[in-house]
Formats: C-alpha cells, structure tokens, sequence
C-alpha cells in the first residue's frame, strides 16, 4: 500500500503527517473535513485548497474534479466547525442556490471577517484592499 495521499504534496502531507495521517485510508476513515481541521487546530495554516485535495482523495478523484457546489459546500461546514456550531446539513442551501455564483458574505450569515489571506477562489470577503498581502497602497491607474 503507498503513503502517498492522492492529491496532496510535499509540504501538506508533512503537516498531515504530523498529526497522525500518512495514508489514504486514514483520510477516508476520519473524512476530509476532520483531516483538514486536525492540520489547522495543529497550528498550520492550510489554504482551501489542501480541502479540495483531501476530499479528492477521499472521493477518489483530481481535487478539479470537485464541483463548486461541493467546494462551497465544504467551505460552509469548515465555517460552521470553526465558529463551533456542530456539523450541518447544507440541503436547505444547496436548494436556494442552486446554479448561484460564488459564495458572499450574505450567504455566510453575520460570521466575522476571515483573518487569513488564502487563495480561495473568491470566497474571502469582497473589497478587502490589494491582492498582493504586503499591506501595500493600492494603485489607482
């Protein structure tokens, strides 16, 4: 059997490793959501994409594979975790948004902004200042 988990590099399966998952069974058997939270709660900090890879692994695909209601889907249950409410079944929203673009803040109910920067496909707040992170000025050209 390989340690190698589907979807995941270098970088994201040393985290993993660290707190305790080395194999794509282990993935499986504690869910992509769980595996990604344990790296957070590790003090790592992981971007979505290290989601979409696990869940990719667990369904046995290419994390591109993954269909933007099941990202989004995702997206709202590590939300959900994070703020300590339990685990939710999102059927009332995928019903209302069905065919609906990205994620806004209105979706996501009264939740305070995010903290960290992640390349999240456009799911962080909208009008946040620069793309860059270096807390630099804007450029108005």
């Amino acid at each position: 059997m390989s340690s190698k988990i589907r979807n995941v590099g270098p970088k994201s399966a040393a985290w993993l490793r660290q707190v305790g998952i080395k194999t794509d069974a282990e993935v499986r058997a504690i869910g992509a959501l769980e595996a990604f939270l344990k790296v957070k709660r590790a003090g790592f900090k992981p971007s979505l994409n290290l989601l979409y890879a696990l869940e990719g692994a667990v369904l046995d695909c290419h994390w591109t594979a993954l269909s933007a209601e099941r990202k989004s889907e995702l997206v709202l249950e590590v939300n959900a975790r994070e703020d300590g409410l339990p685990k939710k079944n999102y059927t009332w929203w995928r019903q209302a948004h069905a065919g609906a673009g990205p994620v806004s803040e209105n979706d996501t109910g009264d939740r305070p902004a995010r903290e960290e920067s992640e390349d999240d496909h456009g799911v962080q707040e909208l009008g946040a200042p620069g793309f860059g992170g270096d807390g630099g000025v804007e450029s108005h050209d």
